[in-house]
C-alpha cells in the first residue's frame, strides 16, 4: 500500500493506494500531522488522485475519475456508487439514495454505509443532507461537511 499526504483548506489528507486503485482518504488530524504533498511519489493512481484532489479544490473539477479500490460489502459499495452520480453543487438524502439502489426502506444502512465512506470527497457524502435538509452525520465533522457544500455552491 502506498501513501501521499495532501494540505487541503479542510486539514490534511491522507491518501492511500494501491496497484488498481485508491483505496482510502482520511482527514488526518494526528499529532505526526504531515504538511504538503508526499515527494517522489511513484503510484500513478496517488499521482492522479493528488492531482484532481487540487483542481477540485482549486474549483476545476467536479467528478473524480482517478480508479478507486475501495473494500466494502456489496450493499456499501452500491451505496458509494451511487454517490458518485450526484453532481457537484447538489444535495440529497438517505432515503432517496436508499430508492436508488432498489431497497426504500434501508435508510438507516444508507447513513452507515455513508460513515464507513473510505473515500470522503472522491465518494462525495457530504452531498447527503437530512431530508428537512439540515447538515445531519459526516464522520469527517460536520463544518467540513459544511465547507464542501459551500465550495460546491450547494449552500449559500
Amino acid at each position: 500500500m502506498d501513501e501521499a499526504f495532501f494540505h487541503s483548506p479542510i486539514g490534511n489528507l491522507r491518501i492511500r493506494a494501491n496497484r488498481t486503485g485508491i483505496c482510502s482518504v482520511e482527514f488526518w488530524d494526528s499529532p505526526e500531522n504531515r504538511n504538503g504533498r508526499s515527494l517522489s511519489i511513484v503510484n500513478p493512481h496517488l499521482k492522479s488522485a493528488l492531482e484532481e484532489l487540487e483542481k477540485y479544490f482549486s474549483g476545476s473539477v467536479e467528478a473524480f475519475r482517478t480508479p478507486t479500490s475501495a473494500e466494502g460489502t456489496p450493499f456499501q459499495r452500491s451505496v458509494w456508487h451511487e454517490l458518485t452520480k450526484l453532481s457537484s453543487g447538489s444535495t440529497t438524502h438517505y432515503g432517496a439514495i436508499a430508492k436508488r439502489i432498489g431497497n426504500p426502506n434501508a435508510s438507516r444502512a444508507v447513513g452507515l454505509a455513508n460513515n464507513r465512506n473510505p473515500l470522503p470527497i472522491i465518494f462525495p457524502c457530504h452531498r447527503v443532507v437530512g431530508k428537512n435538509g439540515s447538515l445531519v452525520g459526516y464522520a469527517g465533522k460536520l463544518w467540513r461537511k459544511e465547507w464542501l457544500l459551500r465550495h460546491e455552491g450547494a449552500i449559500a
